[in-house]
């Protein structure tokens, strides 16, 4: 996969299209979808209706791992969704506590070269 740098912008989009449009897509998809389509995280269906192709959803899936790790540096607890806490235990980044999770040395590593990087 490509290491594409979206906007808030555009990861709003994403969500939005993840969630599903009925009717007419919203200004922030009418923005957005050309870049998102040339990138292929978005696909338009031949019945007019705009899906997320698997890139789009690893993508949005790489963010919420990324934002618990960011919260999990701040202060110890819970991880909203479960999916994100196995992938990320799985990969050792983040041990579970008495009251939740907490982030590794190794999570920690991770997230300072994710913050190198500008993501």
């Amino acid at each position: 996969m490509k290491n594409e740098k979206l906007s808030t912008d555009e990861f709003n989009a994403l969500e939005e299209i993840a969630r599903g449009i009925k009717g007419k897509p919203s200004a922030c998809v009418g923005r957005n979808s050309k870049r998102l389509s040339g990138i292929k995280f978005i696909k338009f269906e031949r019945s007019g209706a705009i899906i997320l192709t698997d890139a789009g959803r690893q993508q949005l899936f790489l963010r919420r791992c990324v934002m618990a790790l960011r919260a999990l540096a701040e202060a110890p607890g819970a991880v909203a969704d479960k999916d994100v806490a196995l992938f990320l235990g799985k990969k050792s980044h983040i041990v579970a506590t008495g009251d939740g999770f907490a982030i590794t040395e190794k999570g920690r590593e991770s997230l300072a070269d994710i913050e190198a990087q500008g993501m």
